[in-house]
């Protein structure tokens, strides 16, 4: 495998140690645009200077990033670099920059703003540091998601058309592919020599997904996008067909031959991917486990503590729906009515537009609330769509896309509609919270309209908050007075009771050497979800090592610190206050989140 050069390695440990002077940065390591940021950064005048300076840095080393934000500029068209050397010198540009940032500034000196930017750019590179020993143990592709996958929706949803020269640079885009999916399976090649596959179960996944889209021939979910777009630029019909044939050839020249030889690559590791599903089977697998439970929780809690406060959330949870069955008057115990809440057609749509009717009127009706409980709210609008069919079949259940900063994109909460069976009415409500509002869009909508932020803020992320804030959106949703249906509330239990479960089944897997078919069977026992959502779920968390436990251990802080704030003031508590307090700073991690919330009381009881 490559190995990042003696340098680098060297910067980064320092850096984990937080020790990374100005003096110990290197060179410019490559003579292109990039060289120049490297003098951007350094003779910054201001800090808010230097956090521009390295996100313009950014920029120049990503055109999908552009392309999200909604820069269509001489990039649009192209693809990113794909290699070890890009990653070297985007981790060796952000460890500089902070380098700099140490060198130059005292956060005492500072203004709160500013103070607060500083520590999480330091925190930032130190989690940049403290992942980069491991970063060829993750996959390449995976049955969720990857460049086979992720090109075509990024053409789909990213790729705006709104003129001629948008076109081509989508023809363009797809003439890239070609190079692009090639750089990726060399990647995934070379990881596979050393033993880093994932399991031999996902490979039936991602060679259909494969499979599909070569076998769609000229009708594929790209060009169809693209004629789509084109169309509706009411061009002359000789040049919107001449476009359209441009596209075609391009797929046909470049991607569709690239398509064929990741599903040879695919087909050729099949026989030889492991079976066994967690990462302790890597060489380090165990630190590199701890490394990304400290990423995704921005705690110190071990495997050990998470699967035990998992344990814990899951008998409460149990509790608490042992209530409602007996105020809806069920005979039974627990599995009998998770089997009934399961199974009974009651419980379910009979069509996708029924499923979306539905989650929008729910909100709507929430929208209109939402005064009462914060004080800023997004300008940004959102839309649900369902997920594309070229990847509905191994995608998620639900997930959301932030807004493009221009206004060209809204906030969109994609749901799954390809088996309503896993798409419970039960659950609408606690799923459009967590990903729409007041969840993800309200949260990430407003973060990019902190117009007064640091891009690094604006545009980045710490898990735990993040999904801890959307986890946190669904019991919200009660105290703004909804779930007026048992079941639904019933639905909303079932949602956390499977956050609670995350942090045991993901331990589970790849800390205490759980199979796949062990999680799956702790799932089917002690939750009321059906089999296919059940499958799909644990295989997100083998292929996503750590991640999933985020979402819970980020909630109870939350919640934790909301607890504090009524109890310190009483009838003096305002949700508005609280809210914005969490928000208006971007994603934090959650020791920080704690200090500000710490701050905002002892202000609140001051007398404002």
């Amino acid at each position: 495998m490559r190995r990042t050069s003696f340098l680098a390695t060297s910067l980064l440990a320092l850096a984990t140690a937080g020790a990374v002077t100005a003096q110990d940065a290197p060179p410019p390591v490559s003579a292109t645009a990039a060289e120049d940021a490297w003098t951007a950064i350094a003779e910054a005048e201001t800090i808010g200077d230097l956090f521009e300076a390295y996100d313009a840095a950014q920029l120049e080393m990503s055109p999908a990033t552009k392309a999200y934000r909604g820069i269509r500029d001489e990039d649009y068209g192209r693809w990113g670099e794909v290699s070890d050397e890009a990653e070297r010198r985007e981790a060796l540009m952000l460890l500089y920059a902070a380098a700099q940032m140490r060198a130059k500034y005292d956060p005492a000196t500072l203004d709160e703003q500013d103070a607060l930017s500083y520590r999480l750019f330091d925190l930032t590179a130190q989690r940049s540091a403290m992942l980069w020993p491991y970063r060829e143990l993750g996959y390449v592709f995976d049955q969720r998601s990857g460049p086979h996958t992720g090109i075509p929706a990024f053409l789909i949803n990213i790729h705006r058309v709104g003129s001629v020269s948008d076109a081509e640079a989508y023809v363009s885009r797809i003439a890239g592919i070609g190079a692009q999916l090639d750089a990726h399976i060399a990647e995934a090649a070379e990881r596979a020599e050393a033993g880093v596959m994932p399991p031999d179960w996902t490979y039936p996944y991602m060679i259909s997904d494969v499979e599909g889209l070569i076998a769609a021939g000229d009708d594929n979910a790209v060009l169809r996008d693209f004629a789509k777009k084109v169309e509706a630029l009411g061009l002359d019909a000789e040049t919107t067909a001449a476009m359209k044939a441009d596209a075609v050839a391009a797929w046909n020249a470049e991607a569709l031959p690239a398509y064929k030889r990741l599903l040879a690559e695919l087909k050729r590791q099949q026989p030889m991917a492991p079976t066994d599903d967690g990462v302790w089977r890597f060489p380090n697998g165990e630190a590199y486990y701890a490394a990304l439970l400290k990423n995704y929780t921005t705690t110190d809690l071990d495997a050990e503590e998470i699967h035990e406060i998992g344990l814990q959330q899951v008998e409460r949870i149990h509790g608490e729906m042992r209530k409602i069955m007996e105020r809806v008057g069920f005979d039974g115990d627990l599995q009998d009515f998770f089997e009934y809440t399961r199974t009974d057609d009651r419980f379910f749509y009979d069509t996708r537009e029924e499923y979306l009717a539905d989650a929008q009127a729910k909100l709507d009706a929430l929208e209109a609330k939402l005064p009462q409980y914060f004080g800023r709210l997004p300008k940004a609008d959102m839309i649900i769509k369902p997920v594309e069919a070229f990847r509905e079949k191994s995608a998620g259940k639900a997930f959301y896309q932030s807004p493009a900063v221009d206004g060209s994109r809204p906030g969109t909460y994609y749901v799954n509609l390809y088996n309503l069976r896993d798409m419970s009415k039960n659950e609408l409500e606690a799923l459009a919270y967590h990903e729409g509002m007041p969840g993800h869009h309200l949260q990430r909508a407003l973060q990019t309209e902190l117009g007064d932020v640091p891009p690094f803020r604006r545009f980045g992320g710490w898990t735990a908050y993040t999904e801890g804030w959307g986890l946190y959106s669904e019991e919200l949703g009660k105290d703004m007075g909804f779930y007026e249906d048992p079941y639904s509330d019933f639905g909303r239990l079932g949602m956390e009771l499977w956050r609670a479960c995350r942090l045991v089944v993901d331990t589970g897997i790849h800390s205490k050497r759980w199979s796949r078919e062990e999680a799956i069977q702790y799932l089917k026992d002690n939750t009321p979800n059906p089999e296919g959502d059940i499958v799909k779920a644990i295989e997100r968390y083998i292929v996503y090592p750590g991640q999933a436990t985020a979402y819970m251990i980020g909630k109870l802080k939350i919640m934790e610190l909301r607890d504090m704030a009524q109890g310190e003031l009483g009838e003096d508590f305002d949700y508005r206050g609280f809210h914005d307090t969490v928000l208006l700073s971007g994603p934090v991690p959650l020791s920080i989140l704690e200090e500000r919330v710490e701050d905002w009381v002892a202000r609140e009881k001051r007398g404002g």
